[in-house]
Formats: C-alpha cells, structure tokens, sequence
C-alpha cells in the first residue's frame, strides 16, 4: 500500500505542477480600460508578443508587445496603524511593535498605442510577482522600467 501511494505522488504531483495556471494574480488600480472596476482581479499572462489581462474565462484587454510605449513602477509604503491599535488594546507591547513595522504595495503602470487606440493602466502585484511581471514586461517589450520614486521631486 506504500509503495501504490508513493507512485501515485510520483506520477501525480509533476502533472499538478505542469498543469498549473502560469499567469499572475493582480489587482487593477485604474486606467483606461472600461470593461474594467478598480479594485477588480485579473489573470495577467506575459505571452512572447503580447499582455494579456483575463478576469474568469472573459478576457479583459489584450495589449500587444510592440505597442507597449512605456513601463513604470512605484511603491506605496505606509505604516501599519489600524493593525497595531487593534493588537495594542489586547497587548500594549506588540501593538507598539507592530506600529513600527511598515507595508509595502507595489504598482505597476503601462501605456501604449495601437494606432488610434492608446490607453494605460495601474496594476497592483504582489510582493512576490512584481519582479517576475517587470521582468517579462521589460522582455519582451526591450523597453526598461521607469521608477517613480527617482523621478519625483523633492523640495
């Protein structure tokens, strides 16, 4: 019965990673696609000449590579006040440490033109992805990634 189990896993868990979903999961932030509610998450799919953004089986916005005329990237840091005074009323110690700690969102911008057609948007992405997403984005467009935090002014 071992052994029937152990070749089950062996056979069965190389098929479940194979046939996993190779998109990332992201969360639009606005922009110009009206079929689109920011807030909403997408399946984003990094293709060889295209972007694709696909919310259920309906795909969203197909945005090919050539027309992808700029690529931007930015943080949103901010502290964790809400968390800490909600953990402070139970325990003062870790509600003062936890309003030490910071979060950090990570945002993506894209613009393009397809002809007549131009638009952009902000997409969020998770602490894990954002590399992956820039780098693909900056794969297969040859177009480097904007930071937005070097580009801002600061008086």
């Amino acid at each position: 019965m071992k052994r029937f189990i152990g070749c089950a896993l062996c056979v069965l868990l190389p098929a479940a990673l194979l046939g996993g979903d190779s998109g990332y999961k992201v969360k639009y932030d606005g922009g110009s696609v009206s079929t689109a509610k920011v807030g909403s998450e997408f399946k984003l799919y990094i293709d060889a000449d295209q972007v694709r953004f696909v919310q259920g089986k309906q795909e969203i916005v197909t945005i090919p590579a050539a027309a992808i005329t700029e690529i931007s990237y930015g943080q949103d840091v901010h502290r964790r006040v809400g968390t800490a005074v909600a953990v402070g009323v139970f325990t003062l110690g870790v509600g003062a440490l936890t309003a030490l700690s910071k979060s950090k969102k990570h945002f993506i911008g894209l613009t393009w033109a397809n002809g007549d057609q131009k638009g952009g948007l902000a997409i969020q992405c998770d602490k894990n992805d954002y590399r992956g997403v820039l780098a693909g984005f900056e794969g297969i467009t040859g177009k480097k990634a904007i930071n937005s935090e070097a580009m801002s002014v600061k008086n």
